[in-house]
């Protein structure tokens, strides 16, 4: 065999091994390299939501008076007895006899107003309650209700007399909001 041929020949092999050696390696660096900006560009996004998330963080600081006025005149739960407490306390410093209280059972939200944006999570608790005392005393009694930080409605009122000038019976439908 002539020797340019025998070089040639070894020429063609030496490529021909090291393109098997080497493409393999070379496909192996390329899926990497894919794999790296993946996991880069998953990095980049991680960061992105992290910083979004401080950010909103931030804002909510700005809120948070706002939060826990809201907090605390939406209650985990009903608290009845502290709640019957406050109404004792504020009837008696308004001049005012509390009579009757009777709660009723928590139920949870009419539709208009989860359509209107309220929390489907919310329950209300109705309270019947009966008030003796003069009309001047049971004013004070409902604005103190209104200034209360816990989030109370007044749904209705009535109210009847004696023949005799004396005090007035207050029947309240109030409503309390909770979790």
């Amino acid at each position: 065999m002539p020797r340019p041929l025998a070089i040639i020949i070894g020429l063609i092999l030496l490529v021909a091994l090291g393109i098997a050696v080497v493409f393999p390696k070379y496909q192996n660096l390329n899926l990497l390299q894919l794999e790296v900006k993946e996991k880069e560009a998953t990095l980049q996004s991680e960061k992105e939501y992290f910083s979004n998330l401080s950010e909103i963080s931030e804002k909510l600081k700005e809120y948070e008076e706002s939060l826990s006025k809201i907090n605390s005149a939406l209650a985990a739960e009903p608290r009845l007895p502290a709640l019957f407490n406050f109404l004792q306390t504020a009837a008696s410093q308004n001049g005012l006899v509390l009579k009757k209280i009777a709660p009723t059972l928590p139920s949870p939200l009419k539709e208009e107003l989860v359509e209107e944006g309220w929390s489907p999570e919310i329950r209300e608790t109705g309270i019947n309650l009966v008030v003796v005392g003069s009309y001047s005393s049971f004013k004070n009694f409902l604005s103190t209700l209104e200034k209360t930080a816990r989030m109370i409605e007044l749904e209705s009122i009535s109210f009847s007399t004696s023949e005799e000038a004396g005090p007035v019976d207050f029947n309240l439908r109030i409503k309390i909001y909770s979790y």
